[in-house]
């Protein structure tokens, strides 16, 4: 067999080195490589384009793209009002500012945002945990101003942080929300908020302040004396309408606008009901009037000092990155389906400008939302014009349809909001993690439980924990596996897991599938020591010749470190001590260049233990002993 020489790298300064690493930690995706060679008018335009992405298809928009717009625009605007209307309250803040949510925010991602199909506004699970995080240390009822400055205040934040992970090309950060977690995470979430519902469906005044599933239940029948039959009869049957109408546009896509268009309806029929009726005077519980006019400015009601600034810059820290994490998912999935891309950092920019904006407009945290974004998708949006119409639907509704809302019963709002978040429960996904991974699962479950029987805020931060935990047993406890030769062949293989696969007498070869540095270090010694006693135990035990070489294929080590730079050099020790020369197969450059610096006596990397294949190693090696000519 012809053995391939190994060179060393190419030399490179430290500078470039740097810079390169910079590069591909940062700018993966290389978004100057669209400016090489271009004249200056023609980056001026790209540049414009790129901060503003809506300067890129605005130019061929069309009467046809428009009509397509309009009415995915009107519709998800029919799903949008009621929706705002029933988070807002979720979010223990005045109605109407849900109804602020959806118009402000949704025109600054119609200029930022870079997906065709996300249609912005309050999503339920941010709405929950930012009503959970300030009530705890400020009643939305005995203190309602300071309440709403403190959301406005999160808002921010929020977005700021959303904004700066963008712009500093960290969204990495929110990788650490993995699926399980979010699984786990949502299902628990949307438990909770349906059981919170449970106020509004029975008609229960006193109600716990506190959201885990035992205080909600033990509150719902210790005053069953307060549960009203005509707010109980409404809300289950505006409850069954809305899943019927759920249900059927699941069963049939094509009929998608029949549950866009039920919330609403919902609204309509049952503020006609209560008005005709009188039921307001009869135990049914309604919005009452509400604040005619677009959205005041709320920037002067911006808390940067006192005693509740770490309250605010914590609430908006969990729900900036849960709403981030929400966003940018559901972007990248409609953008997958329709086969066009959608830039992470450029939503992380939009989404975080459009909460700042918001928080200076009377809004609190929005994001794209996954049951409008697919209403929006399947009723044919074309671009992000979709929801600026839905944005002048909201302004009309703001200064003219306020009044209509008056008689409108919170039973029913309680209704959306069940269907809404029902369907966040997803349990096909459950059992494929089951299927998959039974680590990922157990961390869904802490996730779904520490939700329901802590809080949103700890379940989150145990399943994160979880996460994080099993990060870095991978990492700490990496993985390293005997090869073996199939007979006949140049092909070597995991030796547990293909049967077929046969040891060399006289050769240990073991791979290593990670970087090497100061966490695994310790580990990948003990390791390599115990596998080298059994190898020279089974070599006596089946009277073949000693040990004489131990190969180490590298092509899975990254990098390594200074703790790794001292792993191999005593591990060249410890083989020298027991006459067994230790081989190198395929380090990559940097993993190469770093040991050959620490070679100072030039007997560590010697060329004649160096190898591109473990075929050509063990092939050269065959020559160098008796024993090994039968290989």
């Amino acid at each position: 067999m012809e053995v391939h020489k190994v060179v060393a790298p190419p030399h490179k300064s430290t500078a470039a080195k740097l810079k390169t690493r910079l590069k591909e930690t940062f700018f993966p995706d290389d978004p100057l490589r669209q400016f090489r060679g271009q004249p200056n008018r023609t980056k001026l335009i790209r540049a414009a384009q790129y901060i503003f992405p809506i300067l890129q298809w605005c130019p061929e928009y069309s009467v046809r793209l428009l009509k397509s717009d309009i009415v995915s625009g009107l519709t998800i605007a029919s799903l949008a009002i009621p929706q705002g209307i029933s988070y807002a309250k979720l979010a223990n803040l005045p109605p109407i500012v849900g109804l602020y949510s959806s118009f402000v925010p949704p025109l600054v991602y119609a200029v930022l945002g870079s997906s065709r199909d996300l249609a912005v506004g309050p999503v339920s699970i941010a709405s929950l945990i930012l009503g959970s995080m300030l009530r705890q240390q400020v009643s939305p009822i005995d203190d309602p101003v300071l309440f709403l400055q403190l959301a406005f205040s999160s808002t921010f934040f929020a977005g700021l942080f959303q904004a700066s992970l963008g712009i500093l090309r960290l969204g990495f950060i929110i990788d650490f929300l993995s699926k399980a977690t979010l699984i786990g995470f949502m299902g628990g979430a949307a438990i909770i908020v349906s059981l919170q519902q449970l106020k509004g469906l029975l008609g229960i005044t006193h109600f716990t302040k506190q959201m885990s599933v035992v205080p909600v239940l033990s509150s719902v029948f210790h005053h069953t004396k307060e549960w009203s039959w005509q707010t109980i009869v409404m809300g289950v049957c505006f409850l069954l309408f809305l899943l019927a109408t759920r249900h059927l546009s699941m069963k049939k896509p094509k009929l998608f606008w029949v549950s866009a268009g039920a919330p609403l309806l919902s609204v309509i029929v049952s503020t006609l009901l209560v008005f005709v009726f009188r039921a307001d005077r009869h135990g049914i519980s309604v919005i009452g009037k509400l604040q005619e006019g677009l959205n005041p400015p709320s920037w002067n009601m911006l808390q940067f000092h006192g005693s509740h600034l770490g309250l605010v810059a914590k609430t908006g820290l969990v729900t900036g990155i849960v709403s981030l994490t929400e966003g940018i998912a559901v972007g990248r999935t409609f953008a997958a389906l329709k086969n066009y891309h959608v830039d992470g950092n450029k939503e992380m920019i939009a989404i975080g400008l459009m909460n700042v904006v918001g928080s200076a407009t009377s809004c609190y945290v929005t994001t794209g939302a996954f049951s409008r974004s697919a209403v929006n998708s399947n009723a044919g949006a074309k671009t992000a014009v979709s929801n600026i119409v839905m944005s002048v639907t909201v302004m009309v509704t703001l200064l003219f349809l306020m009044p209509l809302f008056e008689y409108t019963p919170n039973v029913v709002l309680g209704a959306i909001i069940v269907t809404a978040v029902i369907g966040l429960i997803d349990l096909p996904a459950a059992r494929q993690i089951w299927r998959i991974d039974k680590f990922d699962f157990l961390v869904m479950l802490c996730a779904f439980f520490g939700v329901i029987f802590l809080s949103v805020q700890n379940g989150l931060a145990i399943a994160v924990g979880l996460s994080l935990f099993k990060l870095l047993m991978q990492v700490t406890r990496p993985k390293m596996v005997i090869m073996g030769n199939f007979p006949g062949t140049d092909i070597y293989r995991d030796l547990h897991h293909y049967k077929q696969a046969q040891r060399i007498p006289g050769i240990l070869i073991l791979s290593i599938e990670s970087p090497v540095n100061f966490a695994n270090s310790n580990y990948l010694t003990e390791r390599t020591s115990r596998w080298i006693e059994e190898c020279e135990e089974e070599e006596a035990q089946e009277k073949h010749s000693n040990l004489r070489f131990l190969i180490l294929e590298m092509s899975a080590v990254s990098g390594v470190d200074t703790n790794g730079v001292t792993f191999f050099k005593e591990l060249k020790k410890t083989t020298a001590k027991k006459d067994i020369e230790l081989v190198f197969v395929n380090p990559l450059s940097e993993v190469m260049e770093k040991l050959q610096r620490a070679d100072e006596e030039k007997e560590f990397m010697r060329t004649e233990f160096l190898f591109l294949t473990v075929a050509e190693a063990v092939a050269s090696l065959s020559t160098k002993g008796p024993s090994l000519n039968n290989v």
